[in-house]
């Protein structure tokens, strides 16, 4: 399917093709920052940045993407900014952003947001994260970050580790590895943040095998190691997250115990105390990298959506 005026709400909408040629377009737009000659392909579009959550990482790599290929910027970072403080409903506000912008990435922490959005616009609409479940440029980044580092996603051992039953880097990347043919998926969690048995049936029917395992089984057979924190804020009693805080720690000491040395730990960020400072120095740390992958995979990804020369 052709990627030109395609909305990006849920990654289970893409195919393996379809990512192979957003990995190949994110190499380009890789070479011409690190050469200092970017092409302005998206001169003259304006881009609306509608996070209704905050956001750091993805808001600014969105936007440094924007930028860099000559595009120009509505942010918004907080609802306390616009008329939805006032009342205004969240379709009117994405009507009127739809007015202005060519494109619209939207932020928002109830699931289904960003559909609602793409029914709604005429302009292509970019989920940033909504809800629980979905993060597709997430997914798109984590993947084309181990193909980076590996120079392919097939034939690797994968263990997620953490909080699988909020995160919805976890859900979304985990969708996005059905695409491919990992050795092995291995999940690791406190008992009371497993992954949604929902989620996990619907990722079975997909042919992904998924295994429990006790963290230190998993890093001896991971070559990709996924970690993320506990998302405090997506618990609906915030008594069920004080039973769970820091019950689980990656550190620079626990890795070196039981990993190979060839693993890689990737992090979405922002961390809190799952994964030590003392990892960063060490030849696991890849999650910096991840970081600074976004802003090529974004660019790409607007291009292609735009229907720039990528």
């Amino acid at each position: 399917m052709p990627w030109q005026g395609r909305d990006v709400v849920d990654i289970r909408d893409f195919s393996r093709e379809d990512l192979e040629i957003l990995f190949e377009a994110a190499d380009r737009m890789l070479d011409e920052l690190e050469s200092g000659n970017v092409k302005k392909r998206l001169e003259g579009k304006l881009i609306s940045l509608a996070f209704f959550e905050p956001s750091t990482r993805t808001r600014t790599s969105f936007e440094a993407a924007a930028k860099r290929l000559g595009a120009e910027t509505i942010v918004f970072t907080a609802e306390e900014a616009m008329s939805v403080a006032k009342g205004e409903s969240f379709a009117d506000t994405i009507r009127m952003l739809d007015s202005y912008s060519d494109l619209i990435v939207v932020r928002h922490r109830y699931e289904g947001a960003a559909l609602l959005a793409a029914e709604i616009a005429r302009a292509p609409v970019i989920n940033g994260g909504d809800g629980r479940q979905h993060h597709p440029t997430q997914a798109m980044l984590d993947l084309y970050t181990v193909r980076r580092l590996f120079s392919t996603i097939d034939g690797l051992n994968y263990l997620i580790l953490g909080d699988l039953r909020y995160s919805r880097t976890v859900s979304s990347l985990l969708y996005a590895l059905s695409l491919f043919r990992p050795v092995s998926v291995m999940l690791s969690s406190p008992s009371e943040l497993r992954l949604r048995d929902e989620v996990r049936a619907d990722l079975e029917a997909r042919g992904l095998k998924l295994r429990e395992v006790s963290i230190e089984e998993g890093l001896r057979e991971a070559d990709v190691i996924y970690v993320t924190r506990i998302q405090r804020e997506r618990f609906p009693d915030p008594s069920e997250y004080e039973k769970v805080k820091g019950s689980y720690k990656v550190t620079r000491k626990l890795l070196e115990t039981y990993a190979k040395r060839s693993a890689k730990v990737l992090h979405p960020l922002p961390r809190v105390d799952e994964l030590t400072p003392d990892v960063d120095g060490t030849e696991f740390q890849a999650y910096f990298l991840q970081a600074r992958l976004g802003v090529p995979l974004r660019m790409a990804l607007l291009t292609l959506v735009l229907g720039g020369d990528a």
